[in-house]
């Protein structure tokens, strides 16, 4: 096999690994598959890496990332299935994963059907008092200072009165590193006017912020690290590939 056919052996196994990526997602404004070997590696079965790149990825729960990087080392491959255009792992890899959020990314998802129906008819206290509530709204910032800002409006069922609850709080990496927790909430001034409903709003952001929600087939993900800035949420995982996703 001369280099120029391993050149077009990895283009066509890049080719093959995108358009089965691409079968997974619901949107993708860029989706890149660079595969990279060289011909008597890949006849004996081993790609020296992959690195997958996308950007404005719409995944489950409507949940948009804005970037999302998968970067592999070296992968012991069937030579037989590559030759069909298809990367079939004989053992396990791992690899390094890297996703950036933004705030409109955030804000988007907070508001989705599967977000806003499990905020509405709440039984919940408001200023003390028994109410049922529906949230009309959400909006999510990210200010800085590792910090995530939520504020919302509620509607009150019984009186019809609209109300507000805005807090800020700083998101953790929970036991097993599969997904944030909020904490150390910090209310605007007289807008803590419900417990309950804050505590349905840390979980729903919690869900989003799973990491099986960015979870590609064959691939779990375990957080190692996050970096809240202004405007961008950014996570670092470590990635176990077991297969890679087949159109």
């Amino acid at each position: 096999m001369t280099q120029q056919q391993g050149d077009i052996g990895e283009q066509a196994l890049s080719k093959a690994a995108e358009v089965a990526l691409s079968s997974q997602l619901d949107e993708a404004e860029r989706l890149d598959v660079d595969i990279r070997t060289d011909p008597l590696k890949l006849i004996q079965g081993e790609l020296d890496s992959v690195k997958i790149q996308g950007e404005g990825l719409v995944m489950q729960k409507d949940l948009r990332a804005q970037e999302l990087q998968v970067r592999t080392k070296s992968i012991a491959i069937n030579p037989l299935s590559a030759a069909f255009g298809k990367i079939e792992l004989t053992r396990p890899t791992e690899a390094d994963a890297h996703v950036v959020l933004t705030e409109q990314d955030l804000e988007r998802a907070f508001n989705s059907e599967f977000i806003h129906d499990k905020l509405q008819n709440l039984d919940v206290h408001v200023d003390g008092q028994p109410m049922t509530i529906n949230t009309k709204q959400v909006e999510l910032h990210l200010p800085g200072d590792s910090k995530i800002a939520l504020k919302a409006e509620i509607l009150l069922n019984k009186t019809g009165e609209t109300k507000e609850v805005s807090f800020s709080a700083v998101p953790r990496v929970s036991a097993g590193g599969q997904r944030l927790s909020l904490e150390q909430v910090q209310y605007a001034e007289g807008k803590d006017v419900s417990p309950e409903l804050t505590a349905a709003l840390l979980e729903s952001a919690s869900e989003l912020l799973d990491l099986g929600n960015f979870e590609l087939e064959g691939m779990s993900l375990r957080l190692k690290g996050l970096d809240v800035q202004k405007g961008k949420l950014t996570l670092q995982a470590e990635a176990q590939v077991e297969q890679f996703p087949s159109s």
